[in-house]
């Protein structure tokens, strides 16, 4: 279902088989997306008017902001990229350039359309492919060579010489070979042929050869687009399985088949549109009160965050970028700073702010039980592989939900984080000596859980009171 074709409830629908809680975002940003929707239905002047309104979530870590942000990638068919603030430094301190947030926006679009557009051509270049690996397995006799040039250098070495003249296919030879290819033909259709061994020609790409790099940062150029057709394209041969050659060949007559000038042009104005870029620990780069040291390259990279933020032009290597309707999604955990620390200009280019909240034992206890990738479901099944099923008690359930919310709360609150140490610790002896273990069936109850964790969880309370 593509991402455009959603309302609102049932982007938050989505999100809810892997998000517990957090409503108030999800709901943000299901409507900062179908808000994308309802723009590209505007008269093209209007269009141009409407700017995306970015959101700011404020959390402590591990309640769900880079989750909500990691399932909206792969939700959408909208170009999405995920920065850290704390790689970016102003100019003259070590880091990565702001820029590099919109070129590596571009380049997920590029991904992205290119895969599109090689899924569109996959079952012509399958037939290709196809035909290709009969070709390898019943070779037909080679044709006569021209005596034309073959490439632009052929007048340096002389083009001349008389052609090398190969015998041609009598009527006979020609009709043998193709009844031969006709049964081989049906033999691959069968899946007869799939583990026999062929050999095939493959482009030989050596890209530590082919890119110069220009020093700045994701501006790279290769030989091949300078000089064009004149450098010949190498080949090599590989000997491979037959499963394995159609999927070589699919792959490389499908690139063939398809317009990469189209394809950048394309990815071009879906990032300029769609593109989604999320920012991740922007709390760390907020100024306290104090002006000076870390504090003004901070402020630093703000200012240089902030026309990116606003909309401006980015020269990236397949063409210049505009930045005024990509989506912002800023997000921090605010606990040092406050959202009113960031420079006043990046304040109100986040209009949409969102609190996420602390979670709760409940909360725990769903995030164990009801996502579809719920982590005592992922731990059976990784238990199951070794033929040990692992039956864990709803009492069990409640007490593993209690330890990790009472170490969150005696301890650094890591959110949902938690319950991942939670499940190692428990299930650390199972796991040490599943090799060796007799029985087919080991039910977790709530003694095992209190055994595991109550020395723990007193020994930290004990601390607290001495001197």
């Amino acid at each position: 279902m593509a991402i455009y074709n959603m309302t609102p409830k049932e982007i938050v629908g989505e999100l809810d088989k892997y998000i517990i809680g957090q409503e108030k975002a999800k709901k943000s940003v299901a409507i900062a997306l179908r808000n994308r929707y309802r723009r590209s239905l505007l008269p093209d002047e209007m269009r141009e008017e409407v700017t995306p309104k970015n959101i700011l979530m404020m959390g402590p870590t591990g309640v769900g902001k880079t989750e909500i942000a990691r399932r909206l990638a792969k939700l959408m068919d909208a170009p999405f990229v995920k920065v850290e603030a704390t790689k970016f430094t102003e100019v003259g301190y070590v880091g990565r350039d702001v820029d590099s947030m919109v070129r590596d926006l571009v380049e997920a679009s590029i991904r992205l359309v290119k895969q599109i557009r090689l899924q569109e051509k996959y079952s012509i270049a399958e037939e290709i492919a196809n035909e290709k690996i009969i070709e390898a397995i019943i070779p037909g006799k080679k044709k006569p060579q021209s005596s034309g040039v073959k490439g632009p250098f052929d007048f340096i070495l002389g083009s001349g010489a008389a052609p090398i003249q190969d015998k041609k296919e009598t009527p006979e030879e020609a009709s043998d070979t193709e009844l031969a290819r006709g049964q081989v033909r049906q033999q691959l259709k069968d899946g007869l042929l799939e583990d026999q061994y062929i050999e095939i020609e493959v482009l030989d790409t050596n890209k530590a050869m082919n890119n110069l790099d220009m020093g700045n940062e994701g501006m790279s150029v290769s030989l091949g687009s300078i000089f064009g057709d004149m450098l010949p394209q190498k080949k090599k041969k590989k000997k491979v399985k037959v499963s394995d050659a159609r999927k070589i060949l699919r792959e490389q007559e499908a690139q063939n088949l398809i317009d990469m000038d189209q394809v950048t042009s394309e990815a071009l104005e879906n990032a300029e549109q769609n593109g989604i870029i999320f920012i991740d620990e922007i709390d760390k780069i907020a100024s306290s009160g104090y002006k000076g040291g870390a504090d003004v390259s901070r402020e630093g990279v703000q200012r240089d965050i902030l026309p990116i933020v606003e909309g401006t032009v980015v020269n990236t290597k397949y063409g210049p970028v505009k930045t005024d309707h990509v989506l912002f999604i800023g997000a921090g955990a605010f606990h040092i700073s406050k959202p009113t620390d960031l420079i006043p200009e990046l304040q109100g280019r986040f209009p949409i702010r969102v609190e996420l909240e602390s979670l709760t034992k409940d909360v725990f206890r769903q995030i164990l039980t009801v996502p579809q990738n719920a982590l005592i479901k992922q731990h059976k099944m990784l238990l199951e592989t070794e033929g040990i099923k692992v039956n864990f008690t709803e009492e069990a359930i409640d007490e593993i939900a209690s330890v990790a919310f009472l170490i969150n709360e005696q301890t650094e609150n890591i959110g949902a984080r938690r319950l991942h140490t939670v499940m190692e610790k428990l299930l650390e002896e199972i796991s040490y000596n599943i090799t060796e273990m007799q029985e087919e069936l080991i039910t977790i109850d709530e003694t095992y859980v209190k055994e595991k964790f109550m020395d723990r969880i007193l020994a930290d309370d004990v601390d607290r009171f001495i001197l």
